[in-house]
């Protein structure tokens, strides 16, 4: 099924020849830079299932992307119900995750603006959140791009002490405005 479109993608349910793909991207240390470590094949397919899980349990969840010009897969954007300890969580988080080879083309922004649009427009969601580690500048400007507000920083309760992906920023955006 496809959800919606933008003038260069196209957010769907993920098939099998997706979970090939992404297998491989969670693999690359260049995608997986701002993560504890890249992902086995058996962590991505356990992903792949919570993935699934969503979409069935909640009507939304990460989207796989495709580009309208050939048909690729280039990873996911969408909805995450994040629920680790902290102040903020539960809550409903936009995020995306893009094979190295579609970083800066503005995918990552283009599919996040229309990913809120479909949140609000069709999913009726009120308040969403996005976070990363506070050295991923690259999405914390997407976050900034797509009209998020920066509300705090915050130290990850999932990724150990000392290492420097565990200070996050935190970002939010009421749909309503």
């Amino acid at each position: 099924m496809v959800y919606f479109e933008t003038q260069r993608l196209v957010f769907r349910d993920w098939n099998e020849q997706d979970l090939y793909e992404f297998r491989i991207m969670n693999k690359d240390t260049m995608v997986m830079k701002y993560f504890n470590k890249t992902l086995t094949e058996e962590e991505t397919d356990r992903f792949y299932n919570i993935i699934q899980d969503e979409f069935k349990n909640f009507g939304y969840g990460l989207y796989a992307v495709e580009t309208k010009h050939n048909n690729d897969f280039i990873g996911f954007i969408g909805f995450h119900l994040a629920n680790f300890k902290s102040e903020f969580t539960p809550c409903i988080e936009i995020g995306w995750r893009l094979k190295y080879e579609a970083w800066g083309k503005g995918f990552a922004t283009e599919g996040a603006k229309a990913c809120l649009k479909y949140g609000l427009e069709t999913l009726e969601l009120n308040k969403v959140y996005s976070f990363t580690s506070k050295i991923n500048i690259e999405s914390e400007n997407v976050m900034k791009k797509i009209g998020m507000i920066k509300v705090m920083e915050f130290e990850h309760p999932n990724i150990i002490e000392g290492s420097p992906l565990r200070k996050h920023v935190l970002y939010s955006i009421d749909l309503n405005k």
